[in-house]
C-alpha cells in the first residue's frame, strides 16, 4: 500500500475511502487518569473536503498491549503523538506526501530522516490511516467502515502542537443537514442500576426492544444507519459513566440485531453523562439515584436523510 520514499514509488489509497455503512467498536481504549488531559472531544464522522485538499484521519488502535507514544510525521516534520486510542484528523494540500507514525522512535525520528513512506493523496478524498503496532512505520490503509468502527470511543489527541507545515485546516464541503429520528429507551427498563451486560437485559428491557424492532421496521423503508447511544448519569467518574454508556450501547445493539437489523448498519457510541435531561438532583445518593432517572437511556437514532 505504501512505498518508500527512495523508491519515488507511490501509493493510492483507495480502499481508504470506500463509502459504506458504519458497525460498531468492540473495544475501547481504558483511560488513564493521566492520560484525560491529552485527549479531546470524541470521534464522529467527518464531512468531506474540498478538492483543493485531501483529508487524513490518523489513528491507534485499542488492541494489544501498546506502551508508550506513537510520533506522527508529515512530510518528514512532527504532526502529533498518538496514545492507544487517539486520533488525528487534518488536511494537506493534493499531491505525493510522506506519513509515517513511530513508536518510542526518539532519540534517531526516523520520519524525519528514513523509513520515509510516500504516497499520493487525491483532492477531495478522505484516508484512514492505522498505526501499526509491530514498530513498522508504515501507515496502514483502512476503509471507512472498519475505520469507523475502531474509532467508535477514540478521541481527538490534542496534547501537542503540530509542527508540520503542510497541514492545514480543512474546508469542508457544504451538505444537507443529516436528519435523524429518535427512539429513547428507559435505562432503568433495560438494567438494573449499574449493570450493562448482554445477560444483564431484564425481561421488561427485552420485550421493549423487540417492540422497537418492529416500530423501526414498520416506520422506516430502509434502515442502513443506526447509532445506539447509551446515556447514564453523573453519579461516579467521568471514565467509568463513558465506559458504562459504550457497554450499554453495545448490548442494545447486539440486540437489535438479534431481531433482524443488518450489523452493518449498527454502530454503538457513549454519551456518558455528558448530555443530561435533568441536572439538579440533590439529597442523599438514593434521592439523587431516584431523580436521575431520566438521565439513564439508551437512544436508538435512526438515519432518515435518504427516506
Amino acid at each position: 500500500m505504501f512505498a518508500r520514499h527512495n523508491t519515488l514509488t507511490a501509493a493510492l489509497f483507495a480502499a481508504a475511502v470506500c463509502a459504506m455503512p458504519l458497525a460498531h467498536a468492540e473495544q475501547q481504549y481504558t483511560y488513564r487518569s493521566a492520560d484525560i488531559q491529552s485527549f479531546g472531544n470524541g470521534y464522529q464522522p467527518v464531512a468531506p473536503v474540498s478538492d483543493g485538499q485531501a483529508q487524513v484521519i490518523y489513528y491507534r488502535g485499542t488492541d494489544g498491549q501498546q506502551r508508550g507514544s506513537a510520533n506522527v510525521y508529515v512530510d518528514r516534520e512532527f504532526h502529533t503523538s498518538l496514545l492507544p486510542g487517539g486520533y488525528t484528523a487534518f488536511c494537506v494540500e493534493p499531491g505525493s506526501r510522506t506519513l509515517g507514525a513511530y513508536i518510542g522512535d526518539a532519540p534517531s525520528y526516523r520520519g524525519k530522516t528514513t523509513d520515509l513512506y510516500s504516497a499520493k493523496l487525491e483532492g477531495g478524498k478522505t484516508y484512514f490511516l492505522k498505526v501499526r503496532e509491530n514498530g513498522n512505520g508504515a501507515p496502514l490503509a483502512v476503509t471507512r467502515a472498519d475505520a469507523e468502527r475502531e474509532l467508535a470511543g477514540s478521541r481527538a489527541q490534542v496534547q501537542a502542537l503540530s509542527r508540520a507545515s503542510k497541514v492545514q485546516q480543512c474546508n469542508f464541503v457544504d451538505k444537507p443537514a443529516e436528519a435523524f429520528k429518535d427512539y429513547a429507551l428507559s435505562g432503568d427498563v433495560l438494567f438494573a442500576f449499574g449493570k450493562s451486560g448482554y445477560q444483564d437485559i431484564s425481561s421488561r428491557g427485552r420485550v421493549a426492544i423487540l417492540e422497537l424492532v418492529t416500530q423501526l421496521n414498520r416506520e422506516h423503508a430502509k434502515l442502513d444507519r443506526v447509532v445506539v447511544v447509551g446515556h447514564t448519569d453523573p453519579i461516579g467518574s467521568y471514565q467509568a459513566n463513558q465506559t458504562l454508556g459504550l457497554k450499554r450501547a453495545q448490548t442494545v445493539r447486539r440486540l437489535l440485531i438479534d431481531g433482524g437489523i443488518p450489523s452493518t448498519a449498527v454502530i454503538a457510541r457513549s454519551a456518558g453523562s455528558s448530555e443530561p435531561v435533568t441536572d439538579e438532583c440533590y439529597g442523599s445518593k438514593a434521592e439523587q439515584v431516584a431523580c436521575n432517572a431520566p438521565n439513564r437511556r439508551v437512544v436508538v437514532r435512526v438515519d432518515v436523510s435518504g427516506q
